[in-house]
């Protein structure tokens, strides 16, 4: 499970966070899993859960989430150069606004802020003097905005860039729908991450609805091909699905939805509520983990 890929992450630090890997790891990273593991795309994925596809020993499949511009200009030429399929998990939204999520633009306004307060909906009032502080901050407006969706989310992280005095992130860190279409014709996968990026079990019954069914909607129309596969968003918050989750998902006719549930994917789980390996830096932790959820042990 990846996110970003950049030759320089301490750059994008006070948007992106510890969601970056550097370039030289990844491939460091991409060049195990190719020589040591097996790689296969979501699609065979689908197909082994149902029991319809036999799959190599140690089988992987490489996953990124919300929707990068470097998962084209980064991370593709590496996964095209070791014949590594990828799936990037795509925030609507976010690809329509040429932002991050919600999620990356709070984080960006408490770390670069030069205000020394701020005041949450309830009157707290928050120190902003030193980085804990910020985080803390941080971490409170993240919970509030992983609870809302759609124009509630936008009007809510716009209010608190407001008040901040900070402008929306200008990085162009975002992919295009262009960037999108060359990552297809390149043969990897384009999956959804939902509308705007909360989660999914802490909101309403509707706004699930409409983040499931019209995020595959929109990247059909743009994509002009099908989209059968999900990735639930974690921003802060657990759980971050649920059995009403994953009835929508199943009424969106997805194939797979991932989560952030560490573990193996085996014949018969539920398609819709598959595991993940959690992301590591260095490329040993991640030969661990992998031969670790192998052979079922907890990573």
């Amino acid at each position: 499970m990846y996110h970003s890929v950049m030759d320089d992450p301490a750059k994008h630090t006070n948007s992106l966070g510890e969601i970056i890997h550097p370039t030289l790891k990844f491939q460091q990273q991409m060049e195990v899993i190719a020589r040591d593991f097996n790689p296969v795309s979501m699609d065979d994925v689908a197909l082994f859960v149902m029991g319809k596809k036999r799959l190599p020993p140690k089988p992987v499949a490489v996953t990124f989430d919300d929707g990068y511009a470097d998962n084209l200009e980064v991370a593709a030429p590496v996964l095209n150069r070791f014949g590594i399929p990828g799936i990037v998990y795509a925030t609507v939204g976010s690809l329509d606004k040429k932002l991050p999520p919600g999620i990356s633009r709070l984080r960006y306004s408490f770390f670069t802020t030069k205000k020394n307060s701020w005041s949450d909906a309830k009157d707290q009032r928050w120190e902003l003097k030193d980085r804990l502080g910020r985080s803390q901050a941080f971490e409170a407006a993240a919970e509030c905005c992983a609870c809302i969706a759609g124009d509630a989310q936008e009007d809510f992280v716009s209010a608190i860039e407001h008040q901040l005095e900070v402008e929306p992130v200008k990085q162009n860190l975002m992919l295009t729908w262009d960037q999108a279409r060359q990552l297809i014709r390149q043969g990897h996968t384009i999956g959804s991450h939902g509308m705007s990026h909360p989660n999914l079990a802490h909101i309403k019954t509707d706004d699930v609805e409409f983040e499931l069914g019209e995020s595959k909607k929109r990247l059909e129309e743009e994509l002009r091909s099908p989209i059968c596969h999900f990735s639930y968003p974690c921003p802060i918050l657990q759980p971050h699905w649920s059995a009403s989750t994953v009835a929508s998902c199943r009424k969106q006719a997805y194939a797979t939805a991932v989560t952030v549930d560490s573990g193996p994917v085996r014949e018969g789980d539920d398609p819709l509520v598959l595991h993940r390996v959690p992301p590591t830096l260095e490329v040993e932790s991640l030969r661990w983990n992998l031969e670790c959820t192998f052979i079922g042990r907890a990573t």
